[in-house]
């Protein structure tokens, strides 16, 4: 803010440098005259910050960690899954968590690739999971029995019986994110549509804000990414339940009785090779020689002894010698020592 005196002081330079004479104001202003007390007050420093609105950040700092921590779950879980799946080692980790338009989600798929639409009610809205070719090719030759350690990748979409062996692997992985997503909602992951071209499908639109969670799936020496693309608009009503602190005292709570439900289901159709041991005798080689069909070999045990069943070599279970249904049965009777003698 300037006074009077200082005005006409300017207006005066201006009228010298017009007339070619100084191009800056010489003289000082008049010492009677008082500056305003504004002008001496020191200045507050405003921060800018550059916002993009094509790119609204709608998903905060702390969400986007809350979101990286529950997946890391998951990842360990589908790993797991997967190596049983395939029979072979395979390392599912969370290379990254962004938020980004749903147009340039689109954008960064390779066509055609493994496309697949899901919803999860009660939440509103569909997602996105998407498998890319360099590790989707690779599985579905490890379970039609190839070694998928040289898989050729070919550039086109699957065939009707590859997106069925590939709806079992996501089938999987949609069982652990219902797990994982417990203590956020009551929701169930199912698959709603499958395509080969991602850009065909709109479940928003190209300009909203969506949450992509980026895998990584290893096994042997076949890389690829897996892709989970979440809209906000599915997940802004549960936003408040990501808080980190709430999350992380309570995630462990909710999954591990389905967990071990579900290794229990698992491990209860392995197959397994059972031996029970009758008993010892000692014969010389003659007699070994000259045995023939009908021939009793008197063993070291009594018939109301208990015999000894193991499990892939290991002892197991105590039973008796007995005969069901016109075949030779052992009744067990109670668990055996491992250092127990047959």
């Amino acid at each position: 803010m300037l006074d009077h005196n200082e005005i006409d002081a300017l207006l005066a330079a201006v009228a010298t440098e017009a007339d070619g004479g100084v191009s800056s104001l010489t003289a000082a202003p008049p010492a009677a005259a008082p500056r305003p007390e504004s002008v001496d007050a020191p200045r507050v420093q405003l921060e800018v910050t550059d916002y993009d609105f094509e790119r609204p950040e709608r998903v905060s700092k702390d969400h986007i960690r809350a979101l990286s921590a529950i997946h890391d779950s998951f990842a360990r879980n589908f790993g797991a899954t997967l190596s049983g799946f395939l029979r072979t080692i395979v390392e599912v980790r969370v290379v990254g968590v962004e938020q980004l338009t749903y147009g340039e989600f689109l954008h960064s798929l390779p066509n055609p690739t493994s496309f697949v639409i899901v919803q999860a009610p009660p939440l509103e809205g569909k997602m996105c999971l998407e498998i890319s070719p360099l590790i989707a090719f690779p599985i579905i030759d490890r379970l039609l029995g190839g070694s998928s350690s040289d898989a050729y990748i070919p550039q086109r979409p699957l065939t009707a019986i590859e997106w069925r062996l590939i709806r079992r692997l996501v089938t999987r992985a949609l069982e652990h994110l219902s797990e994982v997503w417990h203590n956020l909602a009551e929701a169930k992951f199912e698959i709603v549509e499958t395509e080969n071209n991602p850009r065909l499908v709109h479940i928003v639109a190209p300009t909203e804000v969506v949450v992509l969670i980026t895998f990584e799936i290893k096994m042997g020496k076949c890389a690829g990414t897996m892709s989970i693309c979440i809209p906000f608009n599915t997940i802004e009503s549960i936003l408040s339940r990501l808080a980190t602190q709430s999350w992380f005292g309570s995630v462990r709570k909710g999954t591990t009785e389905k967990v071990r439900q579900r290794i229990v289901r698992n491990l209860s159709r392995a197959r397994v090779h059972l031996t029970t041991y009758l008993g010892r005798a000692s014969i010389s080689l003659s007699e070994l020689r000259s045995l023939r069909p009908g021939d009793i070999i008197q063993l070291d045990k009594q018939v109301s002894e208990e015999l000894i069943l193991q499990v892939e070599g290991r002892n197991k279970y105590a039973g008796l010698p007995g005969q069901l249904h016109n075949q030779r049965a052992l009744r067990i009777t109670r668990p055996a020592e491992i250092d127990e003698l047959l």
